[in-house]
């Protein structure tokens, strides 16, 4: 029967420790990429509702006025 083998561990060094860098690192990677990719898409969505809402006001202007000149 094949005998198992564990990792040895260096003194002062635990496999946790380096599991909880590379985790660190994977998540401080993650979240960059997430900054990086949903902060332009934040912009355009800003810009678009900002547009409609320009659109939408200029409809209602529209509308009353035309509603106040039937009136008079």
């Amino acid at each position: 029967m094949a005998e198992e083998t564990k990792p040895e561990v260096q003194s002062g060094s635990t496999p946790s420790g380096d599991i909880k860098g590379d985790f660190s690192t994977i998540l401080m990677g993650v979240g960059n990429l997430l900054d990086t990719t949903l902060t332009p898409i934040g912009n355009v969505l800003v810009n678009a509702l900002e547009s409609a809402n320009n659109v939408a006001q200029q409809i209602l202007n529209g509308l009353s006025k035309s509603l106040n000149q039937g009136n008079k």
